[in-house]
């Protein structure tokens, strides 16, 4: 069975044709703020909070830093394929120029499934934490409505419908909104570090790595993550493994920034333009997550988090009687939130489009308008499946599904680095990772390493997706591939 490798011109070529075009209208700090809108969002204000309580303790500083460097390693891959191949589609595209049409097609399936579970679960919180601001401020609005027997979360439909008319007019006009939103939950951020370090008290970093113990709360082998069931280990918290576990779960606070390279087809300039944004973001974001993590760890100690239930920074605050911080980090929250739905409205719409426009899925989903140049019917219809499943279903414990998705792109994208220098050394790289290919091979077994950290329960679900995709790669997409098609008529127009 043939690869189907397609050649990078292809690819290249297809950005320009007529109807299924995007316009090239983002620069660097477009896609920086993109990067930063969608990473800072609700996690920065729970996830340290959690994994310090659960599983690095104060030493989840250092769970902070290690994500981060994963995430780096892996984002330079992705710089560098965008600056070589800077079409809409991201790791399903570099997939497809150097592993071969079946692995484009297992990423892109994943990647739907990081973007459509992100996209759900983001604004499914948006609509919770919309009821909690209303409490807060004393305002008395249901976000719920009876509709026969089912009950409709309005909150999670008007934060993607809103959106979803924005994408639709234009992704500069909603790089613009996305900007001015980035702009000011950053703020807040920065407002709450800067508070948050008065309260800092050097005895709560100690012990910095509270010494290992049993974890009783994963007990049941689906709770359990892969690397303790085959090593047949005993579940524990904190520690060194508390500190690799912690990664895993802060993890999730890098998520999205693979979706930028999903807009290298829309950038000005991409081949500069992305590395820098992508890099540029990462950065930013990074500075924060420890900044945010050295604040709570620093405010409290991680054993009265850990007393408590769904720990975050507010809670942190009001431990330490600054109760009045919980209004402004809700509403920091909800502000965060907002633009992450918007981020991954584009990135699954991106991603459906690229995968439309080589017939892996019906064609006429990759259809742009004349007027706005954005796949308007696709971007509709990307959300109305999301308003439905946020406001209508518990999408939370499928929130893990996010990072294994995310996850398995990242080792793919890593190993296609080498592999596209080997067999394309011709072209045009304005930006190359380091030290290749031990970096690339380095950021796949990072990756892969925080992969087997999650919970079997997780691997279970992203199995059964996997088989659900490979029905639909062999029952429709195989027979309907352009590069397929291309060269079962190859041997006629030679002869």
């Amino acid at each position: 069975m043939s690869r189907r490798i397609k050649p990078v011109e292809q690819s290249l070529d297809e950005t320009l044709e007529v109807g299924h075009s995007l316009k090239r209208s983002l620069g660097v700090l477009d896609l920086a703020v993109m990067g930063i809108a969608v990473a800072v969002g609700a996690g920065i204000f729970s996830v340290g909070a959690q994994a310090a309580a659960d599983h690095a303790g104060p030493a989840v500083i250092i769970s902070f830093l290690m994500a981060a460097v994963v995430c780096g390693l892996a984002i330079m891959c992705y710089a560098e394929f965008a600056s070589s191949i800077p079409v809409a589609g991201s790791a399903y595209t570099f997939t497809y120029s150097t592993m071969g049409e079946l692995l484009a097609w297992i990423i892109g399936w994943d990647l739907i499934l990081e973007t459509l579970m992100a996209g759900s679960v983001i604004a499914k919180y948006w609509g919770i934490y919309l009821s909690q601001a209303f409490a807060l401020f004393g305002v008395d609005v249901p976000t719920t409505v009876a509709i026969g027997p089912l009950k409709l979360d309005w909150g999670p439909v008007l934060i993607v419908a809103a959106f979803t008319v924005l994408l639709a007019l234009g992704t500069k006009l909603s790089s613009r909104v996305n900007a001015a939103f980035t702009i000011l939950k950053v703020s807040i951020v920065v407002f709450v570090i800067i508070v948050g370090f008065t309260y800092l008290k050097p005895a709560n970093f100690t012990p910095f790595i509270p010494a290992s113990q049993p974890n009783t709360a994963q007990t049941a082998v689906l709770q359990q993550s892969l690397f303790s069931w085959l090593t047949g280990a005993s579940p524990s918290q904190y520690g060194v493994l508390g500190i690799l576990s912690g990664a895993s779960l802060v993890f999730f606070a890098f998520i999205g920034f693979d979706i930028v390279a999903t807009s290298a087809e829309e950038a000005k300039d991409p081949k500069r333009t992305v590395p820098r944004g992508i890099l540029l973001g990462l950065t930013v974001v990074s500075v924060l997550y420890i900044l945010v993590s050295i604040v709570i760890t620093g405010m409290v100690s991680y054993k009265q988090l850990a007393a408590t239930e769904n720990p975050s920074l507010a809670t942190a605050f009001e431990l330490v009687g600054a109760s009045w911080a919980a209004k402004i980090i809700t509403i920091g929250i909800l502000i965060g939130l907002t633009t992450v739905v918007m981020v991954l409205l584009l990135g699954l719409t991106r991603i459906v489009f690229a995968m439309s426009r080589d017939g892996l899925l019906p064609r006429s989903l990759s259809k742009t308008s004349e007027k706005h140049h954005t796949p308007v019917r696709l971007q509709i219809g990307v959300g109305v499946v999301i308003a439905l499943i946020a406001g209508l279903t518990n999408v939370s414990v499928l929130s893990d599904m996010i990072n294994i998705g995310t996850l398995s792109a990242f080792v793919l994208v890593s190993i296609g680095v080498p592999i596209l220098r080997k067999t394309r050394p011709d072209l045009d790289r304005p930006f190359k990772i380091p030290a290749s290919p031990w970096l690339p091979w380095l950021s796949a077994l990072a990756c892969l390493w925080l992969m087997i950290n999650l919970p079997n329960e997780t691997w279970i679900r992203f199995v059964v997706w996997l088989a659900i995709g490979f029905a639909i790669y062999f029952g429709y997409s195989r027979r309907h591939s352009l590069v397929g098609k291309q060269e079962a008529q190859a041997p006629l127009s030679v002869s």
